[in-house]
């Protein structure tokens, strides 16, 4: 018996599989709607990536204070 990986029964999409998208959402929001809800998505990522760096830099912070503590004893 032959088991798919799940990885394979999903791949990016093509370039017309792209216009058909483009095509859907053009249909669901309308030109209107989709400068608002890009810049929606930029923000979204922007506030992503600015909780992930405060959080790899509070873990930086944590490793160096923990470095001088031990170096100190």
């Amino acid at each position: 018996m032959l088991v798919a990986s799940p990885f394979l029964l999903i791949s990016m999409p093509g370039g017309s599989e792209w216009i058909l998208i483009i095509l859907v959402v053009l249909l669901l929001f309308g030109g209107r709607k989709i400068p608002e809800l890009m810049r929606g998505l930029g923000r979204g990522i922007r506030e992503f990536n600015d909780a992930k760096n405060n959080v790899k830099q509070e873990i930086e912070e944590g490793i160096k204070e923990k470095d001088k503590s031990s170096a100190a004893q």
